[in-house]
């Protein structure tokens, strides 16, 4: 945007409801890409707006024709050309995320968490998990921002909780989210690459949402998912090598009535073909189908 055209949109606009009219058409004109926690030009737009102007993400209406200071209107426009510009999801520029109504710090050196085993422990993963006080030690195993882990001290109350991950600055990030919750005796960050630093330990329940990208799609990403470590996508060439080793190695960090969880994107029919005698249980979301299994211990490998 030329200087002048960013004065006259400061000058022109004056309600949130005029910038997020002319956030939207902004976005549309220059081809986003969406999926980091908003489905659309419409949510993106209105979280960063709202986020900007310190007001509730979840409360639109309440502020639409509300007008803006020259100074609200300068800092509302100064995101929304950085959105544009940086082609970053607007999470990154923010430094937040929000799952399930709570807030995660994030940056550049975490993928967005956007998994949907969040939405499955909404429910305390009830097709799995007979009663959540039977959980006492869990481990999420790929743990990014730690966001699973910490939606699961919610869920299970009597859990204590293993956060792993291979790399070192997602686990930087991963701490100051357990610590920001208060949740530091109780999910213990760990380097790991898969199980290989969890020697001898044994869980009653591990999720993981690994890296499960082909080498193919990962070549074909959008400016947004670029911007996200490669680390946290790389599955390998059909998408499912981690996935593999924790099939492989799972059983040995279960209890006996133990139960694993992993997200696998669109690797489902792949994933059947190759283990048929597996007995895998699907769990769908409100906003996905097939792209979660659960495994009892006793049926793994």
């Amino acid at each position: 945007m030329t200087t002048q055209s960013a004065g006259t949109a400061i000058d022109d606009l004056v309600t949130l409801r005029d910038w997020l009219r002319y956030a939207v058409s902004r976005f549309e004109a220059a081809g986003l890409v969406y999926g980091h926690g908003a489905t659309g030009p419409i949510d993106e737009a209105a979280f960063l707006i709202l986020k900007i102007l310190h007001l509730p993400i979840d409360s639109l209406d309440p502020w639409l024709d509300c007008r803006l200071t020259k100074a609200e209107r300068h800092q509302v426009e100064k995101i929304l050309e950085a959105r544009i510009s940086t082609r970053k999801p607007s999470c990154y520029l923010v430094k937040e995320a929000w799952i399930q109504g709570l807030s995660f710090y994030v940056d550049e050196r975490v993928i967005v968490p956007r998994s949907f085993i969040c939405e499955l422990l909404r429910n305390s993963l009830s097709a799995v998990v007979a009663d959540p006080a039977d959980v006492r030690r869990a481990l999420d195993l790929c743990t990014g921002s730690g966001c699973l882990a910490i939606l699961a001290a919610h869920t299970f109350p009597e859990a204590n909780i293993d956060a792993a991950d291979i790399s070192d600055d997602a686990l930087a990030v991963a701490r100051q989210n357990v610590g920001d919750y208060g949740l530091s005796e109780r999910i213990n960050v760990v380097a790991s690459d898969v199980f290989m630093g969890l020697a001898g330990q044994r869980y009653d329940l591990i999720l993981s949402n690994p890296p499960y990208v082909s080498d193919d799609a990962i070549a074909n990403f959008p400016p947004e998912h670029r911007a996200e470590p490669v680390l946290a996508h790389a599955g390998g060439c059909d998408g499912l090598d981690i996935v593999r080793r924790i099939l492989k190695e799972a059983r040995q960090h279960l209890t006996p009535d133990g139960a694993l969880i992993v997200e696998i994107g669109t690797g489902r029919e792949l994933l059947e073909a190759e283990y048929p005698d597996l007995p895998f249980l699907w769990l769908d979301t409100e906003n996905s189908e097939g792209e979660v299994f659960a495994l009892p211990a006793s049926a793994l490998p």
